[in-house]
């Protein structure tokens, strides 16, 4: 395979992908509307339409490459949003997902990678960590979508014959991490950090993730595409780790004032989450390599060098896990 279309590239985790599929020689096309990923994340030798993936002109460009992988990060990713408005995010999530599916087998598609969700999908843990054959139980809206579409992805490959791969991540962080608005904890935590703030917890912060980091997720792309498994893949740590012990940790970076404000706990939110990664080991001989001290710091000092007036000094992170 030469030519990758990658939805969302100019995101979070997809830029990381479109990052390692350049370097790897692929050509690659990105197609992002902007709305919550950056131009400052585009690689510059990926080709960029800079459009929703339901437009005109994404179909038009699309037609045009022909891309013989396609690997969807594009979404909707706020849990609470899905709630509010469960009509859109299936739009977003699930009518765009399956249009991009059709477009893609009209015009050569050989091969999809969808950016589904582990803990979203699972549900509270029944035991942990969850493997892929852990019940899944969504919650939310956004849980529900994900999974509509890897069902969807095993229906194609039954009737239709398209090789696919469903990556259920775990809690993914990083840099180029979205620090405004319903992001992630670690880059809210960060962006708190930063201005010399307490750091925020959702109740007692006795709630726990597992926490991967976005390079550990490209390298996974970048095997998913040589290998192009069939199926759903858990890429996660396997290791648990509170929120409130994220925050000791940032904590002692940013030196801020001891203690940590808590906010009321969040009605419904899901309480474990920690994903089985022993499968994609066996398929793609991944396994995630960074440990999160080290990607914390990575992390930090990539939104430090954006706001390099920190009013506090900052330490060096020295957990080990």
């Amino acid at each position: 395979m030469k030519r990758i279309l990658v939805t969302g590239g100019a995101g979070f985790i997809g830029s990381h992908a479109v990052d390692a599929f350049i370097q790897d020689g692929y050509e690659v096309l990105v197609i992002d509307d902007l709305s919550s990923g950056s131009d400052a994340n585009l690689n510059p030798k990926a080709r960029f339409e800079c459009t929703s993936i339901d437009s005109a002109r994404a179909a038009e460009t699309l037609r045009a490459f022909r891309p013989e992988a396609i690997f969807h990060y594009a979404a909707q990713i706020d849990v609470r949003k899905s709630a509010a408005d469960p009509v859109l995010d299936a739009q977003l999530n699930i009518i765009n997902s399956l249009r991009l599916l059709e477009l893609g087998l009209n015009n050569g598609l050989a091969y999809f990678a969808f950016a589904s969700s582990g803990g979203a999908i699972y549900g509270e843990p029944q035991s942990g960590p969850q493997d892929e054959t852990h019940p899944e139980r969504p919650c939310s809206p956004y849980g529900v979508a994900k999974l509509s579409i890897d069902k969807y992805l095993a229906s194609f490959h039954h009737y239709r014959g398209l090789k696919s791969c469903s990556m259920r991540f775990s809690n993914v962080y990083g840099p180029r991490q979205n620090g405004k608005g319903e992001a992630g904890v670690v880059a809210l935590m960060i962006g708190q950090g930063l201005k010399g703030q307490p750091l925020r917890v959702n109740g007692k912060g006795e709630q726990t993730r597992d926490f991967v980091y976005v390079k550990d997720l490209a390298r996974a792309a970048r095997l998913i595409l040589r290998h192009q498994p069939q199926g759903v893949l858990n890429l996660g740590t396997g290791i648990e780790t509170s929120i409130a012990q994220l925050a000791h940790i940032l904590q002692e970076r940013f030196a801020v004032p001891p203690g940590i404000s808590h906010a009321p706990a969040i009605h419904g939110e899901q309480f474990r989450s920690v994903l089985d990664s022993t499968l994609a080991k066996k398929v793609i001989d991944w396994e995630p390599v960074t440990r999160l001290g080290h990607g914390l710091q990575e992390t930090t000092d990539w939104f430090s060098s954006l706001a390099p007036a920190a009013p506090r000094p900052q330490k060096h992170i020295r957990v080990s896990q």
